[in-house]
């Protein structure tokens, strides 16, 4: 544990305010989003600039005590969590809420790592633009671990992860020194791209202050449709319908089972099927455009859909007609994880596949989990456009001590995920980040040149090791259990 003596220096440097001590202050912030890992710190650091930030640092370099960066602590995969013997401190970012500079001209938000999502996003709506990146937890996540995990989402297939919208950056390095990277340059040959090592980093080489965001036109007018298909291959077959028709105006396409929808239904109140007809699958559409120009989206898409139908692609489909409409299909889309959770214990996979592959994955690897674990039910919903599947594994019906159920099924079943998305050529994380909940499987998945080289990096940046110890980087005892490359 770390002594008084050390957050009295701590003390010393930022100020009471700066410093929080009082365990039930501190207790909602040492464990993850999910509940799955709890940890234990002496103390919440909590500096309000970046010059405060870098001081911080280097007096935990002199100190020898490890830091935890921390925004919104969303993280899905204990990545924000501090360890459990209590030897590091948390360095909450959540006092630098600034947002810098907004400009409609440059289409560039400079914003500190402590601003709010949709804080960001009104901020952009105000001056007619937005930040095209959205997720569940966008009342709560922060830019900083945002742009640290390289979160998706729902728009990806139109604008991209957080590599493609982060167009600057700052950052205090462990030794303390200020990464300045915030000039938003078209063009920079200067060697190793310093900022797309941070990004998705983890916060294991850097802690970001500040990004440089890309922002676009805010929508004028959308159409949001959604159609019953008979197999994720069908959709598969309407996305590139609706890329060849619809062009680049796509803005989201999901798929998802009607097992999913009917959580939904059952758990959320006032939801509804968009469509009459029972249909196995689902698919979610949304097409925006930036100008009124004539035809309008509604009609473009009614087109789309119709030639889908006549194709035999389509059952059944429908548009909404007013934006009340449309927010109700969005709401069953983004109401899909709590009614998963909801069902019971279950084990929840955030992994991708090339997009080629991902209908036959969905199906396939659904029905190989429930065959070698007799009793669970498996299903998968996700973002077709760039082969992100979210694939669960409920535990059997009347399962009711879950943590039991997953640690004497989890390893296995987890690893039997993996193997099959490392078998399609997937990645066993697409958006949510390794932490340390995944850290094992990328060491027994990964070549060994892939994490000799995530090693190297973190070992040139960070020597001391001080940076969100035990994420992403896997430990030297779990390369006993490499098996091969990934």
């Amino acid at each position: 544990m770390i002594g008084q003596d050390i957050i009295d220096r701590f003390t010393a440097l930022l100020g009471p305010k700066g410093v929080t001590t009082n365990m039930d202050d501190i207790a909602p912030w040492v464990s993850d989003w999910r509940g799955r890992y709890h940890g234990a710190a002496a103390a919440i650091l909590s500096p309000d600039s970046t010059h405060l930030v870098a001081e911080t640092v280097k007096l935990a370099a002199e100190l020898g005590v490890p830091l935890v960066p921390q925004g919104g602590n969303t993280s899905m995969v204990g990545g924000a969590t501090p360890p459990a013997d209590g030897s590091a401190l948390i360095l909450s970012l959540r006092r630098m809420n600034r947002i810098r500079s907004l400009s409609a001209q440059d289409n560039v938000a400079v914003c500190e790592a402590g601003v709010i999502l949709s804080v960001l996003h009104d901020a952009a709506r105000a001056e007619g633009r937005r930040f095209p990146l959205s997720l569940g937890a966008k009342g709560s996540a922060t830019i900083g671990g945002l742009v640290s995990t390289n979160a998706g989402g729902t728009q990806v297939l139109r604008h991209g992860t957080m590599r493609a919208l982060v167009d600057g950056l700052e950052a205090v390095l462990p030794d303390g020194s200020i990464f300045d990277g915030l000039d938003a340059l078209k063009k920079d040959n200067r060697g190793y791209d310093i900022k797309q090592l941070l990004i998705g980093a983890e916060g294991t080489l850097g802690i970001v202050t500040a990004a440089s965001l890309r922002l676009v036109p805010a929508i004028v007018t959308r159409a949001v449709g959604w159609a019953g298909v008979d197999s994720p291959e069908q959709a598969l077959r309407l996305l590139r319908l609706a890329e060849a028709t619809l062009g680049d105006s796509i803005e989201g396409f999901e798929v998802i089972a009607d097992d999913s929808l009917g959580f939904v239904l059952g758990h959320i109140p006032g939801t509804r099927s968009p469509i009459e007809t029972r249909t196995p699958w689902h698919v979610l559409i949304e097409i925006d455009h930036a100008d009124l120009s004539d035809p309008g989206p509604g009609e473009r898409l009614e087109g789309a859909l119709a030639q889908a139908m006549e194709q035999g692609i389509v059952i059944d489909a429908a548009i909404a007609t007013n934006e009340t409409q449309a927010e109700a299909f969005w709401r069953i889309r983004e109401s899909l994880s709590e009614s998963e959770r909801a069902q019971g214990p279950a084990l929840q996979y955030d992994i991708s596949v090339p997009v080629a592959k991902m209908p036959a994955f969905m199906i396939e690897a659904a029905a190989a989990a429930e065959a070698a674990f007799p009793g669970t039910t498996a299903s998968s919903f996700g973002h077709l456009g760039d082969g992100n599947v979210h694939f669960h594994v409920r535990a059997p019906k009347g399962t009711s001590d879950g943590p039991a159920w997953i640690a004497a099924q989890g390893q296995a079943i987890n690893a039997f995920v993996h193997d099959a998305v490392v078998a399609a050529g997937g990645s066993i994380s697409a958006e949510h980040g390794i932490g340390q909940m995944k850290r094992a499987e990328l060491a027994r998945l990964s070549s060994p040149a892939r994490i000799a080289a995530l090693r190297a990096i973190k070992t040139a940046f960070d020597p001391q090791g001080l940076f969100n110890p035990g994420k992403l980087i896997p430990l030297p005892e779990e390369d006993d259990h490499a098996t091969g490359p990934a």
